[in-house]
């Protein structure tokens, strides 16, 4: 049965790093250095380095978006939050259908290698069969779950880079000085030529950001999209250019790999300046004159098809997640986000597989250039887009890494894919009107009567009346609450060190909010008259996050360092009147937990990240009755700790803590990222210094990384106290 459960986070670091890079060395590596090089030559490895650098400001603007809004989808999410639902319309759909271009053209490549193992009588279409079998394989594999699809890239992706690795250095070293008479001539093609040729090969490297169309599966996608990115990236421009030397500089005349069939000819790479037919296979054709046997062909064929494969995978993964996306959004038929119990977009996988099937009987040429031209316009939409988002101002745009060189980088890197388009022909920029021209039919014919927002361009004119999609704010404030806290982020500390105001029997909302506000005033260079005044407005005007029993009152304010939390309990609730965004007025009954939360007023998103690290706790089923039930401040400020990151130890002799007691905290051993934070001493709080004794009864709150909390547990049997 199917639900519209989301989908899990399944992809960790290595899980990023090998989708984004079996899904850039493939086709790229394998097949088109010898298309390049008929329109530019040896320049050919100045092309692929053009295109390399040519994807770093979309990339660098792709991992921003990615960070601050992790949704599967990808580059259609971005586009529709930041330019609208029509530039999303046609942005999903273009991308949807370059990454179906770019996964049928791996497949149908796959054939010039596959034939090397093949009867040379062997028929053209047997090659298209089989690659129609796989897009089938690898369909059911990923309706199985991005966890299993994952663990088969990894394994992919590591056999291919060994391969690659033997190539590199192999190749490298065959590269004598006799050979380098290869690259005369290396700019008689011209710059033209060598710009078109740049734009052939952009397909080459745009898979290394298809991981993140599957952002809202990656876990900790703040640390491990970027690296991943990084790492891929980085991988990519120095197999490309190295390898790209190597296919130019070994003199391949041998002719020891004869054409098994006239669909593909294995002329070597540096013949192609002569006149030579091009040549499929050009990474065999080096490797059998590296190794002076045709060994070397067949071992470099095994890893093409190891990339291949690879490319297959990733794609078919990457592009289901579009349609997903978009049936959310109301853009396409309903039946496309449908997602099983494990999270997995079976009718998305399907269509994506139905039409890559169909691609693969095109023409090889026109693939990779329709490919590459319209993930040059998505991407200079991307840069488009970072620049929207900026200069929204939303507080809760909060990505965890962001592009440098704002907005020069993104200026550039819009232009650059421009002019790329341009200086391809004129098939590529038919292609991209046509498939603009369809978004925008789509849109207006289909979509627009069921949608009801407005990107975050609108923003920007919300001075000038215009329309404002207000729901963004919110759905990235929702997203801020699944990302969690960043590693910086105070919040245990904040709750360790906080104040407790347990009301009394009959006391309203009103005396707690005084009662915290003179705690507060105490460590505030403010009254206590001036900050009740401000959470009661901030209440009556519908700022105060009210629900499930639970309010969260918060201020930001200038001349204080770190936030500052109070936190309230009721036991017999209080009833607090809430207002909402349009002047209207609601009781909330039976308000039971109050969190006064302040924080500095510089740091807006680290107030909202605190705020959805709260509410993401009070949110769950078992909070309200654990709180209710407390019998101490300590056990209360327990229940909002994250286990894993905190640890109460209670000092008693005879048991592993003994050997604790009598001991300055300057003397304490605890891991380098542990810190002991509060001291709780018959009755009352100690706020530990170097020179503080630890005595017998003392429970000892401290927090840290959970490696080092793991460490401390190991080392005192798990042992904590209840009070």
């Amino acid at each position: 049965m199917t639900t519209t459960h989301k989908t899990k986070k399944h992809l960790g670091l290595f899980g990023v790093f090998a989708l984004a890079t079996g899904a850039t060395l493939s086709s790229g590596f394998f097949l088109l250095p010898s298309l390049a090089a008929e329109i530019a030559g040896p320049a050919v490895i100045l092309a692929f380095l053009i295109a390399g650098l040519l994807l770093i400001p979309p990339m660098l603007s792709k991992i921003e978006l990615g960070t601050a809004m992790p949704r599967s989808g990808g580059a259609y999410y971005f586009l529709d939050r930041s330019l609208g639902p029509m530039v999303g319309t046609i942005g999903g759909l273009g991308i949807w259908l370059a990454l179906l271009l770019k996964t049928a053209f791996a497949l149908v490549g796959m054939g010039a290698y596959i034939q090397l193992f093949l009867p040379a009588e062997t028929a053209p279409f047997v090659y298209k069969f089989i690659a129609l079998g796989l897009v089938i394989f690898f369909a059911g594999l990923n309706i199985l779950g991005a966890k299993k699809t994952s663990s088969i890239q990894i394994i992919l992706v590591t056999l291919l880079l060994t391969l690659l690795a033997w190539f590199l250095v192999s190749g490298s070293l065959y590269v004598v000085p006799e050979n380098l008479a290869n690259f005369d001539g290396f700019f008689d093609k011209g710059a033209m030529d060598i710009f078109s040729a740049a734009g052939l090969v952009f397909i080459s490297y745009v898979g290394v950001t298809k991981v993140i169309s599957v952002a809202g599966e990656i876990d900790n996608p703040e640390r491990n999209l970027p690296l991943g990115l990084f790492l891929a990236i980085g991988t990519a421009i120095v197999v490309y250019i190295i390898g790209l030397f190597v296919m130019v500089g070994v003199d391949g005349t041998s002719g020891l790999i004869q054409p098994a069939n006239p669909y593909d000819l294995t002329i070597p790479l540096t013949e192609l300046k002569n006149g030579k037919e091009i040549s499929l296979i050009p990474v065999s054709t080096t490797a059998a004159t590296i190794t002076n046997s045709s060994v070397g062909a067949y071992i470099m064929a095994v890893a093409a098809i190891f990339a291949f494969l690879s490319v297959a995978n990733a794609g078919i993964l990457s592009a289901s997640r579009y349609p997903l996306a978009m049936s959310k959004d109301h853009l396409l038929p309903k039946v496309l986000c449908k997602v099983d119990g494990k999270g997995t977009p079976v009718v998305g996988i399907i269509l994506s597989a139905s039409m890559i099937a169909c691609l693969i009987f095109l023409d090889i040429m026109n693939i990779a250039k329709l490919a590459s031209a319209f993930q040059l316009l998505m991407f200079a939409l991307l840069c488009l887009a970072v620049v929207v988002m900026r200069e929204t101002k939303l507080d809760s745009y909060d990505p965890g890494y962001k592009a440098p060189l704002y907005p020069w980088l993104q200026i550039i890197g819009a232009s650059a894919c421009i002019t790329i388009i341009i200086l391809m022909g004129w098939v590529p920029i038919v292609f991209s009107s046509g498939i603009i021209v369809i978004g925008v039919i789509w849109y207006f014919s289909y979509a627009r009567k069921r949608v009801d927002r407005y990107g975050a361009f609108y923003h920007i004119f919300e001075r000038l009346g215009r329309k404002r999609f207000a729901a963004l704010d919110v759905e990235l404030r929702e997203i801020l609450k699944e990302k969690g806290l960043r590693p910086h982020d105070p919040f245990d500390e904040i709750v360790t060190k906080s104040r407790v105001v347990d009301a009394p029997h009959s006391a309203t909302f009103e005396d707690i909010v005084l009662a915290a506000s003179e705690e507060l005033s105490a460590l505030l260079p403010v009254t206590a008259t001036s900050i009740s005044t401000e959470f009661l407005h901030g209440t009556k005007i519908g700022a105060t996050p009210v629900t499930g029993g639970v309010a969260l009152p918060h201020l930001r304010m200038p001349d204080i360092d770190q936030p500052i939390m109070i936190i309230a309990r009721s036991k017999e609730g209080v009833v607090i009147d809430v207002g909402d965004a349009f002047g209207g007025h609601h009781k909330e009954q039976s308000i039971h937990a109050i969190f006064f939360l302040v924080s500095p007023e510089n740091d807006p998103s680290q107030h909202l990240r605190l705020l959805a690290q709260l509410a993401g706790h009070v949110d769950r089923e078992s909070f309200m009755a654990k709180w209710l039930t407390a019998s101490t401040n300590q056990q209360m400020k327990e229940i909002l700790l994250r286990e894993d990151r905190f640890l109460s130890l209670h000092l008693e002799v005879g048991s592993a803590t003994e050997s604790l007691i009598g001991l300055p905290v300057s003397k304490l051993r605890f891991p380098e990222d542990c810190l002991l934070t509060l001291i709780h001493r018959r009755g009352h709080m100690v706020v530990p210094r170097g020179s503080t004794v630890l005595e017998e009864h003392d429970q000892l709150t401290i927090i840290g990384d959970e490696r080092g909390i793991r460490s401390l547990k190991s080392q005192f049997l798990l042992e904590s106290s209840e009070g």
